[in-house]
Order: C-alpha cells, then structure tokens, then sequence
C-alpha cells in the first residue's frame, strides 16, 4: 500500500517553482499523493490525520506541538530546499525525518563563489573599473590580483557550500582555509584567515551569534586588492564598518549577494561605491537550478520507499556544526 502524501507548504508558488508536473507525478506514481497544496488551515480542520509524508520547499512552517499532534501518522518531510533550522526541531521531538536538498542547492552556490573567486584572484574587479579611458591602460593592468596558481582562498565557514566550493578551487591549484563558524573548532582565526587571503568568502551558518562578526577591523585588514564575498546571510556583516573601511580602501572589492536588509535602502553607499557590486540574492537555485532540489527528494523517496539508507537525512546535530 503506497503512503498517503501531500504536498505541505504556505506558498503554492514555490512549489509550482520547485516541482516541475513530471516530478509531481513521479511522486504521486510513488505515493498516494492527494492533489493541492496545504498549509496549517488544513491542520486545524483535521483534514491531513493519515498523512505520512509531506513534500515542501521554501515555505515550510514551523509547526507547534499542538500542530504536530493532529498529524499522528506524519513519518517524514522532503524538504526541495537548503537549511532546515527553521522548522526541523520540533520534528525531531517527534521522530518525524528531515530530509533536505540541502546539497543540491550546495551546488549553485559553490559554481556561483568559485567562479567570483576565480575572477577576483585575477584581480578583475579591480582591474576592469580602473579602466575608463586609453590612458588607463597601463594603470589598471598593472593593479591586476595574483592569479589562481597557489593563492590563498579563506572560506568562512565548514558546511557543504564551503565544502563543495574547496573541491572546486582545488582542482584549480588554490590554497583553501576553511574556518569554521564555532572558534573551538578553528585551526586558524579569523583574524588571520582576512589578513592572510586574497579572496575571503562568508558561507556562515544562519545563527543569530554569528550576526555582527564580520567587522570592519576585519576588513581594514586585508591584502592590497583583496577581495570580499558574501553569500551567507548580510546580517553577518557589520555594513557600516564595510563601508567606512570601502571608502578608505578603494583598493578592495565587496561582492555582495545578500544584504542586511535586503534590499538596502535607497540612499545606502553600497549602491554607489565603486568597489561594491550587488546581486539580488541568486547565487542559490534558481530556475532551472531548482529543480535539481526535487530530484534530490525523489531519489531519496525512493530510498526511504525501498529501506535504503538515506543519503539526505538531517539530524539535530547537523544544526549545531559548520
């Protein structure tokens, strides 16, 4: 007898965006999936009792314990998307299992920094708005990074992201330094991860003791040139102190994917600094990238279906790490 299954989100949108109808109906070929999507009104109308699986992505809430108990049957959650430590704990309570995409949106992301550290160790950002007229040929050619061949690369912090970012570079002769989010954990500081590197990357876990430690005094340490990136979370960064240090340093680039807020707000220096270049948060999936996610999800149905062992389980203990 197939599992009853839903799909079990607040924004249909995301998962019209996610799942493709071809992957919707290979679950529902694998399951006793019931059409729609349902949210928490579906809860408190006792509708969803004999549901064993749901199907998410973005927009999965945080369910209470009073929630949960109207889901007596519920054994597990695949989660087409990246971090689960907005809702996963109290699943955990349950017993109920977490599985995550979370290395399919790894994957975007890494090709997304490698590429920008790639450019930034030649120097790129710098060099090409140093060029604004033939006479700053010469100029800008020789304001140039060190090239990829053994320079160091800092990665601030150890998930898959930093991981899968690592391997790549390595295929590329780069010296990578992972730090990891936790100081007990770190072989080196972050203080000489900004001042050693030529290309520091923030890939920090969304906790709330990581916001504010990326600070200026960070920043006004770094190489002739060097170059940030940040693809983690913008409250990390202390923006004042990056943009204080920014003016004062014309020679260092901020790429920034994230901000703290997002959007900044009209009238913010990071819109207008020469050395500052902003993208609207699309280093993780998007379009066509996102259905990568639920592949990954499919894939693991079939092993949660069969009794394999499961590749992209989360346990509580994965909250706690990089």
């Amino acid at each position: 007898m197939k599992p009853h299954a839903v799909f079990f989100c607040r924004n249909e949108e995301s998962v019209k965006y996610v799942y493709t109808p071809e992957q919707i109906a290979e679950i529902g070929r694998l399951t006793d999936l019931r059409p729609g999507v349902f949210h928490e009104e579906a809860l408190e109308k006792g509708e969803l009792g004999d549901v064993e699986l749901f199907f998410s992505t973005w927009g999965m809430p945080a369910l209470t314990p009073e929630q949960l108990a109207r889901l007596p049957k519920l054994k597990a959650v695949f989660y087409a998307a990246g971090a689960t430590d907005g809702f996963a704990r109290p699943l955990f309570a349950r017993n109920i299992k977490v599985l995550s995409a979370w290395q399919a949106n790894a994957i975007p992301v890494a090709e997304f920094c490698t590429a920008q550290i790639m450019l930034g160790l030649k120097g790129y950002f710098r060099n090409t708005r140093s060029i604004k007229c033939r006479d700053d040929w010469a100029k800008a050619h020789a304001m140039a990074g060190p090239g990829c061949y053994g320079e160091t690369v800092a990665l601030i912090g150890a998930g898959a992201i930093a991981t899968l970012t690592k391997k790549m570079l390595e295929q590329n002769n780069v010296n990578v330094i992972i730090i990891p989010s936790r100081a007990e954990r770190r072989t080196v500081s972050l203080e000489e991860a900004f001042s050693k590197a030529f290309v520091v990357s923030n890939h920090l876990p969304n906790r709330s003791d990581n916001i504010g430690v990326l600070n200026g005094k960070l920043f006004a340490s770094m190489r002739e040139g060097a170059v940030f990136i940040n693809t983690g979370r913008g409250a990390q960064v202390n923006e004042a102190e990056l943009i204080e240090v920014l003016e004062k340093r014309p020679d260092l680039t901020a790429l920034l994917d994230v901000m703290h807020p997002e959007p900044p707000e009209d009238g913010s220096k990071l819109y207008t600094l020469p050395n500052v270049r902003l993208s609207t948060h699309i280093a993780g999936s998007i379009n066509d990238e996102v259905h990568r996610m639920a592949d990954y999800m499919i894939e693991e149905l079939r092993r949660y279906l069969a009794g394999e062992p499961l590749v992209y389980e989360v346990s509580e203990s994965m909250l706690l790490t990089s």
